[in-house]
């Protein structure tokens, strides 16, 4: 449940209010190509040994950089890329056609990276008396864990420019990312971070835990990091004492610290760096500083330098096949379409740790990221296949525009900073999610959200055959699938996923922990055939808070159900619950709002699956769920006998899988 309220439908097809950051996007034409030659394709070649004056036509000409492809090719054109390492943002000079696109791909046996990183070097031990001149403008950092670490000869320094925003600063040794000096210390599993609480006597903006025992002022100007309910946010503190510090804004949506609920992490103090995995950045002096127990000269030490690896906003009809990607990633645009990306091995694809960035409303820090982060296909007809992505502290895909496809891709470790951001975000509409395997991710595996695009007609989205697992990781008041809010959501089938295993940080408020979640009125949705264990609220749950939960049909699933705010006057009308297996919570006074339960399995009834321990909810001859649904053509054929069975296996039927099928 929110605190806040959604702006009401103005009409058939309301976009959702909260996400007040994705704005109505603008349809236009495609990104036009040059007019096809009449020729065969001709195939260039990449190498990081080539040269950018040598012709590429042959292996022995390669270009060195991929742009180089990417300025010479037209329609029906390939980039072969050889075995190596790009540290480039590829902007291809123009689109392909339908019939003749224009195709980058790894050659045979290649392994092919497109960097955003790139080398820094020439670290130096730090000094007792690089802590004495540090002491001057930070009279802390003489007498703290950092001064100490110096001493043991466990900190190096390097002069590098790495940007005025250390929010955006992302630094990795040996290709693994390091974290920026903090405490408490989170431990290197971006997902799994130890987490601190604010203790009694917090309140309004101040933390309270006898855990803080740095002096008074030590904290003055430092970033906070906050989480509570559905809301990550970050600010900076305003003065500290040995006991408490208090932020220069309390947490939006709470407006409040709340006490053993608000978990809280500080950074942005030199003071911090003693432990390993860690770094600090200076921006006014551009020097970085990292905690090592060798030579970081001895390792690769990189930085992030280029967001995009291929940028494809102004493109279309071009395919991107067989290639890896390091802290950087692909996007589209809103005129791109006819875009495939295949194959992709993304790794570090978004970075960030500011949330609000200075702003204290709601809506625009519990979106942070959501449009923008990870693989972003906007426009139309656009997809992504086959992809393997892990690690970004927003999105793994964000599919925007209308008829975009993320299909057979697996992704996990995504959404670290615990935001709306998602495994995959879903905007616009008539987007296709399917066959994808979602694991470990801060909040929700699949964010679902509703936009118009102008001048286009919308459609339904279709959700199915995905399998999520270990989601609010990092958030509560969540699901594998959420969708939120106040939308008419065209008959949106959410059908045939496998929702199992949320893994909360917290133990203590662990409210609306779902599988398939329709948060604050989302109506005109078809929920079927879903399966799900492990969720507190059940394999569904509807919210009719602020609009109402309108004509939604929850067909044949197993796993159970919550229902709230369904049951006041007109507030569920049009909404048919049939079908399903498993406790339904909230049943006194449901049907008061209009909605319809019907051929549901009675709470306490065994119904006898194949094998329940081991998640096979098929169900045994012996089933009562067996010859009891209400037929519903598309929802529930294929059982062999004469009725069709409940829940979301049909006696007899094949057994239907989840996931990427690979």
């Amino acid at each position: 449940m929110r605190s806040w309220r959604p702006r009401p439908r103005s009409g058939a097809w309301s976009a959702a209010a909260l996400l007040t950051s994705l704005m109505v996007v603008a349809a236009g034409s495609p990104a036009v190509a040059q007019p096809d030659r009449a020729r065969s394709g001709q195939t260039y070649y990449v190498s990081p040994s080539g040269r950018d004056q040598a012709g590429g036509k042959t292996r022995t000409s390669a270009f060195e950089h991929i742009q180089q492809c990417a300025d010479v090719m037209v329609p029906g054109d390939t980039c072969l890329i050889m075995t190596g390492t790009y540290e480039e943002t590829v902007v291809p000079a123009r689109s392909g056609t339908a019939a003749q696109p224009i195709t980058y791909r790894a050659a045979p046996g290649a392994e092919v990276t497109v960097s955003g990183a790139s080398k820094v070097g020439g670290f130096r031990p730090v000094t007792a008396a690089d802590v004495t001149k540090i002491a001057e403008s930070d009279p802390f950092a003489a007498d703290s864990p950092f001064s100490e670490a110096v001493a043991a000869g466990n900190v190096y320094s390097t002069d590098v420019d790495l940007g005025q925003d250390v929010t955006t600063v992302q630094v990795f040794t040996d290709k693994k990312m390091g974290i920026e000096a903090q405490w408490p210390y989170p431990g290197l599993d971006l997902l799994s971070p130890t987490l601190q609480y604010a203790g009694a006597g917090s309140a309004e903006a101040t933390v309270t835990d006898p855990a803080l025992t740095r002096p008074a002022g030590y904290w003055n100007g430092a970033r906070a990091l906050t989480g509570y309910w559905y809301i990550s946010a970050t600010t900076t503190v305003k003065s500290s004492a040995v006991g408490s510090v208090t932020l220069n804004e309390a947490p939006p949506c709470v407006h409040k610290v709340v006490p053993k609920e608000t978990r809280y992490a500080l950074s942005g103090k030199i003071g911090e760096l003693a432990r390993p995995g860690e770094w600090f950045y200076d921006p006014a002096a551009k020097r970085l500083f990292v905690y090592s127990t060798d030579d970081p000269n001895g390792h690769t030490v990189e930085a992030k330098r280029r967001t995009y690896g291929f940028d494809l906003a102004s493109v279309g009809h071009t395919t991107v096949q067989g290639v890896g990607l390091f802290a950087t990633t692909v996007r589209t645009g809103a005129t791109s379409t006819g875009v495939t990306l295949d194959g992709i091995t993304g790794r570090y694809l978004s970075h960030y740790t500011d949330i609000t960035r200075g702003a204290t409303d709601c809506g625009s820090t519990v979106t942070r990221g959501v449009g923008d982060t990870g693989i972003v296909l906007d426009g139309t007809f656009n997809k992504i296949v086959n992809s393997d992505l892990a690690l970004s502290a927003g999105n793994g895909i964000a599919l925007r525009g209308q008829n975009n496809t993320a299909t057979d891709n697996v992704i996990r470790d995504v959404d670290y900073m615990g935001t709306y951001a998602a495994g995959i975000a879903v905007q616009g509409n008539s987007q296709t999610v399917t066959h994808n395997t979602i694991a470990d991710v801060g909040r929700s595996g699949i964010n679902l959200q509703w936009n118009e695009v102008e001048g286009l007609t919308p459609g339904k989205d279709v959700i199915a055959y995905n399998d999520i697992s270990g989601y609010a990781r990092l958030s509560l008041d969540v699901a594998a699938i959420y969708t939120c809010c106040s939308a008419w959501m065209m008959g949106t089938s959410i059908d045939h996923n496998v929702l199992h295993d949320p893994k909360p940080a917290t133990t203590l408020t662990t409210f609306g922990i779902s599988g398939v979640y329709a948060d604050n009125g989302q109506s005109d949705l078809v929920i079927a055939n879903n399966v799900g264990w492990g969720n507190r609220e059940g394999t569904v749950m509807l919210n009719g808070l602020g609009t109402g939960s309108h004509n939604n049909g929850v067909y044949n699933n197993t796993g159970g159900m919550t229902l709230f705010y369904v049951k006041e006057p007109n507030a569920s009308t049009g909404t048919k619950i049939y079908n399903n297996v498993g406790e339904i919570r909230g049943l006194a006074g449901a049907t008061d709002g209009g909605l319809v339960l019907s051929n549901n399995l009675p709470t306490g009834t065994d119904p006898l699956f194949v094998d329940a321990a081991k998640h096979d909810f098929r169900l045994s001859a012996q089933s009562p769920a067996r010859n009891q649904a209400i037929p519903l053509p598309g929802i529930n054929d294929g059982s062999t006998d004469a009725t069709p069975s409940l829940g979301a296996y049909q006696y007899g039927a094949p057994m239907w899988s989840a996931g990427a099928r690979r």
